[in-house]
């Protein structure tokens, strides 16, 4: 297509901009930092969509001093011409007008991957101000809008010799609960984005006074660069990472994938850009391909007897890394949140493309076919012992009253909404949480030591640690691909530690045994984390407690700091009685609990690796990284 072909014409309206401002919620998720964050993207997908029509191979996005975003990209441009029907500028039709772009069939874009048009829209109604120019016909277009509203007609500014288009925004404060950015978010979710797309260069600078920062991101290799970045801190058990890419029935197919020494299934599926977390067509016709394919490998050179069963396909794919990625022109989404793909195309465009793909790989690279099998047949026995642990860890119905973990002091109401399971650590914590809870509806389980490490263990040995058995049997929902989140007893799970570092071990194990085997958990937003005062002030008999160093040097301040202040500090629960522990920790008209957030399953799966894997360098690394943002070394 010539970029002569890319007019006003091609900008369709389907409905008017209305109500973003009041409900801006329906539009980007929320107004927290992640609707936040979720600005950025909107503006950057647009000048990925015009990389993906090979029409831009450069893209910079700068946080200023103020916390405005700028997006430049070297694309096309957003075509100035008068829209037909509209009359004004097609640029100010796709900044003001709610479902405007070339987007919707009329010739402007094979494949998108933003909102189709929504984005520009939102994020300018969205903005206290936004600043938009269009490089085109060497010629700079500007236009301003404060709050959604045009300030002024489309102008020229003046002269250039490139192509494209720069925008810059300053979220509201009238809309956000926050207007900081923050440069890791970005960070990652741009690095995504040039893994996405082959060749793309993008560059995101921190300009913010005493934050000055810069990343760059370039992949000749794509996803193939991607499923490398993801095992970096494991062990890959053959060199090369395979790679498959092809075209079937106007889907465009990319598979990448490495297996490595862990025991758990990274997959990561994306339409046109977007991650689907809940896969949908592609990833079945992934696993369908990559089962039936090995099968008939290891039956074709004798390595599966002719009586054994076939194996299965969660144990050829335990310890894989895998990428898959697919642009589709008009894809269908199950759901308004586009997290599970439905479009049945997909399943025979990814099957057929592995397939073909996988047999020729397996034929030339029979060493790399034997690992993968010997893995799979190893995954095979422990998985059937496993299934035996596991057999032992269910509550049978009939047993449902005794079935329960002894040491769990259950609570009365049987309604799972109304219902909380504190996990905490030692006897000595689990009483005071015993004696301190209210009976109807907070549960206790105290857990003895730590947990195993899941990073580092198959599911039949994890299945046969006695304080992960007492979890699952009283969370009540099963674990793994026998997980059922219509059957958990509790609304939430409140992970109770003492605030030192072995109370952040426990609390990381956890996590990454919720992460890794109870996903459903975090996804659903069922876990927290309790936060203890660190330290308790008493001063003529009045009691303060404190939650933070910043909270104690306000409060000393305020009290004044002589002898009369008695300090206190928590490094126990096992330290307050139960009134103490009640009144600070667990009432919940009082208490402060921070809910677990998994907002990107391939961010998440690198940091749990990183801190609970094998490799002690990238753990140094990351502690490194991180150690001034710190706080309280101690927590």
């Amino acid at each position: 297509m010539a970029a002569s072909d890319y007019n006003a014409s091609q900008i369709q309206i389907l409905e008017g901009l209305e109500a973003v401002r009041k409900r801006p919620g329906m539009y980007i998720g929320s107004t927290s930092s992640k609707g936040l964050h979720h600005l950025v993207t909107e503006i950057v997908d647009n000048a990925v969509d015009e990389a993906l029509m090979g029409f831009c191979d450069k893209i910079i996005v700068n946080i200023h001093n103020d916390n405005s975003i700028s997006v430049l990209d070297n694309g096309r441009g957003i075509p100035v011409g008068l829209h037909p029907t509209k009359g004004i500028p097609a640029v100010e039709v796709v900044y003001t007008i709610l479902h405007a772009g070339g987007k919707f069939g009329g010739g402007g874009y094979k494949v998108s991957g933003g909102l189709h048009g929504v984005g520009a829209s939102v994020v300018n109604a969205l903005s206290e101000w936004t600043k938009v120019q269009v490089y085109q016909d060497n010629k700079i277009h500007e236009l301003n809008f404060e709050r959604g509203k045009t300030l002024h007609p489309l102008k020229v500014v003046g002269t250039t010799e490139v192509t494209g288009t720069f925008v810059h925004f300053k979220p509201d404060d009238e809309i956000f609960e926050e207007t900081v950015y923050s440069f890791d978010i970005l960070r990652q979710r741009l690095q995504e984005t040039a893994f996405l797309t082959r060749g793309l260069y993008i560059e995101l600078n921190d300009l913010r006074e005493g934050e000055e920062k810069s990343k760059t991101f370039h992949y000749e290799g794509g996803i193939s660069e991607f499923v490398t970045y993801q095992n970096k801190n494991k062990t890959p058990l053959y060199g090369d990472v395979f790679y498959a890419e092809g075209d079937k029935d106007d889907v465009h197919v990319e598979i990448a994938f490495q297996h490595n020494d862990s025991y758990v299934e990274n997959v990561f599926t994306y339409v046109n850009n977007i991650n689907t977390p809940e896969g949908g067509t592609h990833l079945s016709g992934f696993r369908t391909a990559f089962t039936k394919t090995l099968n008939d490998y290891a039956r074709k050179n004798k390595i599966l007897k002719e009586n054994d069963k076939n194996l299965a396909g969660e144990d050829l794919r335990e310890g894989i890394t895998a990428i898959i990625s697919i642009k589709i022109g008009d894809p269908q989404f199950e759901g308004q949140t586009k997290q599970k793909l439905g479009s049945s195309e997909a399943r025979s465009a990814v099957d057929n493309i592995l397939s073909e793909s996988l047999t020729f790989f397996l034929e030339q690279n029979p060493r790399v076919a034997k690992i993968i099998l010997e893995k799979a047949v190893m995954a095979s026995r422990a998985r059937e012992a496993a299934r035996k642990a596991r057999d032992l860890t269910r509550r049978k119905s009939v047993l449902e009253s005794t079935s329960l973990p002894g040491k769990l002091a259950d609570c009365s109401d049987k309604d799972p909404s109304n219902c909380e399971i504190y996990i905490v650590e030692g006897d000595s914590a689990g009483g005071s949480a015993k004696s301190a809870r209210s009976r109807q509806t907070q549960a206790i389980l105290p857990l003895r030591g730590k947990i195993l490490n899941v990073e580092k263990a198959r599911l039949d040995k994890i299945l046969g640690n006695n304080e992960i058995k007492a979890m699952i049997t009283a969370f009540g929902a099963g674990i793994s691909d026998d997980f059922a989140i219509e059957k958990l007893r509790y609304h939430k799970i409140v992970i109770m530690t003492d605030a030192d570092v072995d109370g952040a071990h426990i609390r990381t194990l956890l996590l990454t045994f919720f992460y890794r085997y109870m996903p459903q958990l975090i996804e659903g937003g069922y876990v927290y984390i309790a936060q203890p005062p660190l330290y308790k002030v008493e001063r003529n008999k009045k009691s303060y407690y404190v939650y933070s160093d910043r909270q104690l040097e306000k409060l000393l301040n305020e009290l004044g700091r002589d002898k009369n202040n008695k300090l206190q500090r928590y490094k126990g629960l096992g330290e307050m009685d139960a009134n103490q522990l009640w009144e600070t920790t667990m009432d919940p008209e009082k208490r402060t609990l921070l809910r677990v957030d998994m907002e990107d399953a391939a961010a998440c799966d690198e940091v749990f690796t990183t801190l609970m894997g094998d490799k002690v360098e990238p753990r140094r690394e990351f502690i490194q990284s991180y150690a001034k943002y710190v706080k309280n070394l101690d927590i």
